[in-house]
């Protein structure tokens, strides 16, 4: 399975910093949005030591089964950020989202913690296949209201789960057979919190027309539209987006 990928992060309109980072690991096949937390400088350092940590566990772990690495590599992202915020007392509280993928042959191995997404968008659809660990999504679960009323509530960037705040950490993980022209965006809040799926749908198909016949070029063009409308819905976040098109 031949797998083009692009991605980028932008701090958005309203924001000083930019306390997203992505992880585009090629040789592993290995994709990820983390979207940090914590203060000014605390956000920054718990998204780029993520990064750092996943670099680093990839390389000396790549044989583990995939599903195996994927839990105890966030994990390990947890303990490094707990060890930081020891060290640096200020630093205390701080967290990140992460959300993961990692193409092995024809399975993607999906890992997630916190409101960072993965969608997958093919046949003219798009679904989400992570679910939010977020206080929204709680309410969500129990029937409160509808997906459309939970854009409105005031506390919708409350999270119930997060990496590094502390000592153990639940990892959702699970398996999805890729098929060809299969699509799979990740992405931060300050994407989905702005541009509604349909018009997320809109812009990828726009761009990316026909995934088996794609290039590069075109998943790129879709990742700078996806942030262009972000920031034109009002950007009052940082906006993470990447974009893996299956091709045969």
């Amino acid at each position: 399975m031949g797998i083009l990928c692009a991605g980028a992060t932008d701090i958005g309109r309203k924001r000083k910093t930019n306390q997203d980072s992505i992880c585009l690991d090629h040789a592993h096949h290995f994709f990820a949005v983390a979207d940090g937390m914590g203060g000014h400088s605390g956000g920054d350092i718990a998204s780029q030591l993520s990064v750092k940590v996943m670099g680093e566990y990839l390389g000396k772990n790549s044989s583990q089964e995939p599903q195996t690495l994927m839990k105890n590599l966030i994990q390990e992202i947890n303990r490094s950020i707990l060890k930081k915020a020891e060290e640096q007392p200020e630093l205390h509280g701080m967290g990140t989202t992460v959300s993961a993928v990692q193409f092995s042959g024809p399975q993607l191995v999906i890992g997630n913690v916190g409101d960072s997404r993965v969608y997958m968008v093919n046949n003219h659809h798009i679904f989400q296949l992570t679910r939010d660990h977020s206080f929204v999504q709680e309410k969500l679960n129990m029937g409160i209201y509808t997906r459309e009323e939970a854009v409105k509530d005031p506390q919708k960037n409350v999270l119930v789960r997060s990496v590094g705040f502390e000592p153990d950490v639940q990892v959702d993980v699970f398996n999805y057979r890729v098929c060809k022209n299969d699509i799979f965006l990740i992405c931060s809040d300050g994407l989905h919190g702005k541009v509604s799926d349909g018009d997320i749908l809109h812009i990828v198909q726009r761009n990316i027309s026909d995934p088996s016949r794609c290039q590069l070029s075109d998943v790129e063009r879709a990742v700078k539209e996806l942030i262009q409308q972000a920031n034109d819905n009002g950007g009052q976040d940082n906006i993470s987006v990447i974009l893996a098109v299956a091709q045969a």
